[in-house]
């Protein structure tokens, strides 16, 4: 093909209990493409054009930006070599957001480079290529959004970098808060201890192991209990002016568990169906009580992941 465009969407990393090992693609409800699209079309020397809502945000020097970081990613794993290709970024989400942004530029990118070569990567080496890309813009490598965005759904990260299906139950709702605020994901990494108790340990297994539980065996009442995020957000809730107050905002209306949405500040909570809007409206309300401009989205699991586009 000569031409091809793919999209990938927005993701929550850690999902509370699964500090760098869980993450979920999102899909708003109202059926919009929420995330970035690349575009990858043969030409006579490699190129990147950047467009779209937050297109001003980004450095589209060659070197640096996450898109050619893909295909570099992609040219290592290619012994025979490529085409030269004309690369368009339509980057829909923000930068340093906390819903998985440097993860969807670098998914779309690789997606649409296998695609115009003609598929010569599997996921799996796709899944390496994002990440490796991705990693620029973290400081390190870690799937828990390039993952989710990439093959869709809610993914666990095994020891061997492999990225595992988990059930989501139906009925339950993502509500995604965007404050108009902005943290990098390198500040946020920055903050975290390099070495944690045995007790918080303990803890945080037993919340990874009963939230995973609880995804099979469809209990709500585990699953809130375990949407609690023990190694990264007690030291992190400070970098997000206003986060406690969103969170005990929402818990009061009604949310099943509500943490930080990958290092933040973006927050996500979730609730069932018949809450949802009254727990966007208590997160919204919070915010501006403290003077934070906020977004509210009521999202889904996306199962798809990373898919052509018009």
């Amino acid at each position: 093909m000569s031409t091809v465009a793919c999209f990938a969407p927005a993701s929550i990393g850690n999902f509370a209990a699964g500090f760098d090992v869980l993450g979920a693609a999102v899909r708003p409800l109202d059926g919009s493409l929420w995330g970035d699209v690349v575009e990858a079309r043969t030409s006579d020397h490699d190129s990147l054009d950047v467009r779209g809502s937050f297109a001003h945000t980004l450095n589209i020097a060659p070197d640096s930006n996450l898109v050619m970081k893909a295909l570099h990613a992609i040219s290592r794993r290619l012994p025979e070599g490529r085409p030269p290709l004309a690369l368009t970024l339509d980057k829909g989400l923000p930068i340093e957001s906390g819903i998985g942004s440097s993860a969807a530029s670098a998914v779309a990118a690789v997606g649409a480079v296998n695609a115009v070569l003609g598929e010569p990567l599997d996921a799996a080496e796709l899944l390496a290529c994002a990440g490796e890309a991705e990693s620029a813009a973290s400081g390190s490598v870690h799937l828990d959004n390039v993952a989710p965005s990439l093959l869709g759904g809610l993914r666990l990260i095994t020891s061997g970098g492999q990225a595992e299906s988990l059930p989501f139950p139906g009925g339950l709702v993502l509500v995604l808060f965007l404050p108009r605020l902005s943290l990098s994901t390198r500040r946020a990494r920055s903050v975290l201890p390099a070495e944690v108790s045995l007790s918080t340990t303990v803890a945080h297994a037993q919340n990874l192991a009963g939230l995973i539980h609880a995804l099979y065996q469809g209990d709500r009442e585990l699953l809130g209990k375990s949407l609690q995020d023990l190694l990264a957000e007690p030291h992190r809730a400070h970098l997000v002016p206003g986060f406690r107050s969103v969170q005990e905002a929402v818990m009061a209306a009604g949310a099943l568990g509500c943490s930080l949405s990958g290092s933040g500040p973006a927050v996500f909570a979730l609730s069932e169906e018949a809450d949802a809007e009254p727990v966007a409206a208590a997160g919204t309300e919070a915010w501006a009580a403290l003077g934070v401009a906020c977004q509210a989205r009521l999202c889904e699991v996306d199962l798809e992941g990373a898919r052509r586009v018009a």
